[in-house]
């Protein structure tokens, strides 16, 4: 099992090679098309600031390399934001793998939202043996709208996609890797996906 993680310079990397490791999968990084290309499964991980983080994407050319891939591909946090069409946050063209905008939550609420919270309505193998209401580690200022593509709900004032699916492509707004055994029964499912 050849696993990659997509260093593009903006990623919460260790702590996802860790997560495996505790699976007993050793991830690589890379930046390199044709090491990423020959994966079985592919991370897309991000921390920071949606516009930054496309530039850092469009500089190695890797924004035009993830929307080919066929492999199974996960997302996560920016990673999944990306993939969206769109982002309010520094008014970013995103990937397009999900057609879905990404919006900044209200003034209603406290940003970023971080710590614990729910995910429900699981709709996927990738949530296979997870329970509904099974609580998962996040930090962020920006969601997807609940769309077609969403496999997850989470409630922070309004309902918004926690997970995402598009064929191959997965996305998930949370930290599995940060999510005690909910989060690395989510990552063990995408090894096996």
């Amino acid at each position: 099992m050849k696993l990659v993680i997509i260093d593009y310079g903006a990623g919460n990397i260790k702590s996802i090679q860790f997560a495996f490791k505790r699976l007993g999968y050793d991830a690589i990084l890379s930046n390199i098309p044709e090491e990423i290309k020959a994966a079985d499964k592919v991370i897309f991980p991000g921390v920071g600031e949606a516009s930054s983080a496309m530039d850092m994407l469009k500089a190695s050319g890797l924004d035009v390399l993830i929307p080919t891939l066929t492999q199974p591909v996960l997302g996560i946090c920016l990673g999944m934001q990306l993939m969206c069409r769109s982002s309010e946050e520094g008014n970013t063209e995103g990937l397009g793998i999900f057609d879905v905008a990404v919006k900044r939550f209200d003034n209603s609420v406290k940003v970023p939202q971080m710590g614990w919270n729910t995910i429900a309505n699981l709709k996927s193998d990738l949530f296979k043996d997870v329970k509904n209401e099974a609580f998962m580690y996040s930090v962020h200022s920006f969601y997807a709208e609940n769309c077609k593509e969403s496999i997850a709900t989470t409630t922070y004032s309004i309902d918004f996609a926690s997970a995402l699916q598009h064929n191959n492509f997965y996305g998930v707004q949370f930290h599995p890797e940060k999510s005690s055994t909910e989060g690395e029964q989510i990552l063990k499912n995408f090894i096996e996906l």
